[in-house]
């Protein structure tokens, strides 16, 4: 349940850019982390962080994500992505990230989860399996 998160909680997470959360499409030279792995790392990051303070019957499924990435950062380089909660509105956890390489900001985001029983959610989703066909 959401009431046990505290807005202001912080975490941390590290990663490097390695092959798979590179850009390929613009040759060699501009191998840079991808804005769709910022999108999945900092995901889960928040994701993991949430599993931390739910229920073992919940987990969180993304809902909104904002992110402006403004600077490259290489290949091989590390980033960090400082999350903080920062409203919590119901079921609804909102987070606001910062990813950072060892020169400058990387990349700002926020991005609010849905914490679901997921019980509940294999239902909806057989539900679905069912209507579809």
């Amino acid at each position: 349940m959401t009431r046990n998160i505290p807005i202001g909680s912080n975490f941390r997470r590290q990663f490097t850019v390695d092959d798979s959360r590179a850009i390929s499409f613009m040759g060699p030279a501009l191998r840079v982390y991808a804005t769709p792995w910022i999108v999945q790392d900092l995901e889960y990051a928040c994701r993991d962080w949430l599993l931390e303070h739910i229920g073992s019957h919940e987990d969180s499924v993304g809902f909104v994500v904002e992110v402006q990435h403004k600077r490259p950062t290489p290949l091989g380089m590390a980033v960090t992505h400082d999350g903080e909660v920062v409203k919590v509105e119901g079921d609804h956890v909102t987070f606001e990230v910062v990813v950072r390489d060892p020169v400058e900001i990387v990349a700002t985001a926020r991005h609010t989860r849905v914490v679901v029983d997921k019980a509940r959610l294999v239902r909806m989703v057989q539900a679905k399996r069912e209507r579809a066909g």
